[in-house]
C-alpha cells in the first residue's frame, strides 16, 4: 500500500512541481526567485525513496510468502499421493505425478503473491482520487469512471480471453511431460523396434499443442494490454480536460496522478490472466491433497499371516506358485497395501486387511518386487530405504548376502556410485540383486519376494539362494517367494497355489509340495 500510495504522489506531485517551475520561470526572475523549489524537491525524492523500499520490501515480502507456501504444499501433495488409494495413487503415470508436484505447484504462486492486491489497488485509487480532487470534483469523478472501466475490462479479458488459454496451457504442458517421461522409459525399446521417428513426431505435435497454447494466452494478454493502455489514454485526457478550470499546476497533477493510479490498476489486472492456470492446477491438485495424511503404520501385535484357510508364522518358507497371471503378484501386493484387498481373503495379525487403513500392515514387511525399481541416486542411497541408519558394515554385509558386494568393491566410487535413472547403469540381475539387499536391510518379521532370482545366472542363483536360507535362519524371519522358477522354491518348506477363481478364497486340499504340506488359495 505504501509503495502504490508512493508512486502516485511521486508522479502527481511531480508533474505539479515542474509545470508550476516553468510558469514561474516564464514569468520572470522575480517569480523564479521566489518560487519555494526545496519543499516539493523534497517530497518527491521523499516519496522515489519511499517508493523504491518498499516496492523492494513488497517483492521479498510476497514472494517468500508465496515460495514458502508452495514449500508446504509439495510434501503436502506427495503424503497425499502416499495416503491415497492404490487404485488412485498407482493410476498416475510419473510424468502426470511430476507435473502436479511442479507446474501445477507452480502455477499456484501467482495465487499467493495476488493475495494483498486489493489492498494496493484500494491505496492507489484513494491517493490517486486526493490527488484528482484538488483539481475539483470533475476530474476525480473522470477518474473514479476509468478506474473501474478498468477494472471490468481487466476481469472480462481475463475471464473471456485467458482463462480458457491458460487453463489449456497446464493440460498441454502435462501431456507433454507425460509423454516425454514415457518415451524416454521406453526409450530401448523404441530404438530397438526403430520407433524413434514416431516418438519424436508425436513429441513434436504435443510441443507443437503447447507452443499453440502459450501463443493464444500470449494473444489474449496482449489485446488486453492494449485495451488498458487504451483506457489509461483516454482516462488522462478526460481528467485533465475535466480539471480545465483549475490551475495549470493542479492540472498536470490530476493528470499524471490519474495516469499512474490507473497504470497501478492494469498492473494489478494482470494477475488475474493466470486465473485459468491457477483454476486448472487446482482442479488437478485438490482431489489428491483430499485425501488424509498418511499415519504411522502400527506395530503389528502378532505378524501371523492367514491366506484363507491357511495359517503362517515368521520363520515358514512359502512359495507362491501358480501360473502366469494367477495373481502371485497380486496377492504379495495386497500385503503391502499397494492393491484393495477383498473381505477375508487375508488377515495379519488376526485383523481383515480389508477392514485396516491402506498400507497399515507394511510394517511387517520387506518387499522386493518383480520389476526392482531404483532411485537415481547412489548404490547407498538406494539400500538405506530399507534401513536409513545402517552403517557402511551392514551394507556391505546386505550386499555380500545378495552376492553383489564385489561388484559394488569393483565401481569407481563404492557405495558412492551414481547407478543413473532408475538404476541404469546396473544391469537387470544387478538390479534385482539391490533391491533384494535393500530388502534385507528391513527389520521386518516377513521378506516379499517377487522373482527374487530372474535374469540370473544358474551359478549365481544357487549362490543367492544359499546366503538367502543362512540370512533367514540367522534372523528368523519368514519369507513369501513368488517365483517360476524352481530352485527358490526349493528354498521353501510350504506352498501356497494360487489358482484364479471366482469364489471366495479358501484353502483347500492338495498334492504334497516337495516334502511338506500345501494349500491351494482361491484369489
Amino acid at each position: 500500500m505504501v509503495a502504490a500510495s508512493s508512486a502516485v504522489l511521486l508522479l502527481g506531485i511531480s508533474g505539479w512541481f515542474i509545470t508550476g517551475a516553468a510558469i514561474a520561470g516564464a514569468a520572470g526572475l522575480g517569480a523564479a526567485q521566489a518560487f519555494n523549489f526545496l519543499l516539493p524537491s523534497a517530497g518527491i525524492r521523499l516519496m522515489a525513496i519511499l517508493r523504491t523500499g518498499f516496492r523492494y520490501l513488497e517483492r521479498v515480502g510476497s514472494h517468500e510468502a508465496s515460495l514458502k507456501a508452495l514449500a508446504n504444499i509439495r510434501p503436502a501433495l506427495f503424503a497425499a499421493l502416499v495416503a491415497a488409494p492404490p487404485q488412485e495413487s498407482l493410476s498416475l503415470s510419473g510424468g502426470e505425478a511430476s507435473a502436479r508436484l511442479i507446474q501445477d505447484v507452480d502455477a499456484l504462486e501467482t495465487l499467493f503473491i495476488r493475495l494483498p492486491l486489493p489492498w494496493t489497488l484500494a491505496a492507489a485509487l484513494i491517493t490517486g482520487l486526493g490527488l484528482a480532487g484538488l483539481a475539483g470534483w470533475a476530474p476525480a469523478a473522470g477518474l473514479a469512471v476509468f478506474a473501474g472501466l478498468s477494472v471490468i475490462a481487466g476481469r472480462w479479458s481475463g475471464a473471456r480471453m485467458a482463462r480458457a488459454a491458460g487453463a489449456g496451457l497446464q493440460a498441454r504442458a502435462g501431456e507433454l511431460k507425460d509423454c516425454v517421461a514415457a518415451f524416454a522409459a521406453a526409450g530401448p525399446e523404441l530404438r530397438c523396434y526403430g520407433l524413434e521417428d514416431w516418438a519424436t513426431k508425436t513429441i513434436d505435435e504435443r510441443g507443437r499443442a503447447l507452443g499453440a497454447m502459450r501463443l493464444r494466452l500470449v494473444t489474449a494478454q496482449g489485446w488486453s494490454a492494449a485495451l488498458q493502455a487504451l483506457i489509461l489514454g483516454i482516462g488522462v485526457a478526460v481528467v485533465i480536460a475535466s480539471a480545465s478550470r483549475a490551475s495549470l499546476p493542479l492540472a498536470a497533477m490530476a493528470g499524471l496522478a490519474a495516469a499512474m493510479t490507473l497504470e497501478s490498476v492494469a498492473a494489478a489486472l494482470r494477475a488475474f490472466h493466470e486465473n485459468g492456470a491457477v483454476a486448472e492446477a487446482a482442479r488437478r491438485i485438490e482431489p489428491l491433497l483430499a485425501n488424509a495424511a498418511p499415519q504411522a503404520a502400527p506395530a503389528i501385535s502378532s505378524p501371523l499371516i492367514c491366506l484363507g484357510d491357511a495359517r503362517f508364522a515368521p520363520g515358514d518358507r512359502i512359495a507362491l506358485v501358480g501360473v502366469s497371471g494367477a495373481g502371485k503378484t497380486t496377492l504379495i501386493e495386497r500385503l503391502v497395501g499397494l492393491r484393495p484387498s477383498p473381505a477375508g481373503a487375508i488377515r495379519v495379525g488376526g485383523v481383515d486387511l480389508a477392514e485396516q487403513a491402506v498400507g497399515a500392515a507394511r510394517g511387517g514387511f520387506a518387499y522386493a518386487p518383480q520389476d526392482a525399481p531404483m532411485l537415481s541416486g547412489t548404490v547407498r542411497d538406494n539400500l538405506r530405504l530399507g534401513d536409513a541408519l545402517a552403517d557402511d558394515a551392514v551394507l556391505w554385509a546386505a550386499l555380500s548376502d545378495a552376492v553383489l558386494d564385489e561388484r559394488i568393491r569393483r565401481m569407481p566410487q563404492g557405495l558412492d556410485t551414481w547407478i543413473g535413472e532408475n538404476g541404469a547403469r546396473l544391469s537387470g540381475g544387478e538390479r534385482r540383486r539391490l533391491s533384494l539387499a535393500r530388502a534385507l536391510l528391513r527389520p521386518a518379521p516377513w521378506l516379499l519376494l517377487d522373482e527374487p532370482t530372474e535374469g540370473l545366472d544358474a551359478a549365481t542363483e544357487a549362490l543367492v539362494l544359499d546366503r538367502l536360507g543362512r540370512r533367514l535362519n540367522q534372523t528368523g524371519q519368514g519369507v513369501l517367494i513368488a517365483s517360476h522358477r524352481s530352485a527358490p522354491l526349493m528354498l521353501c518348506q510350504r506352498a501356497v497355489s494360487i489358482s484364479e477363481m471366482t469364489s471366495a478364497p479358501k484353502a483347500l486340499p492338495a498334492a504334497p509340495f516337495a516334502r511338506n504340506a500345501q494349500c491351494q488359495l482361491a484369489v
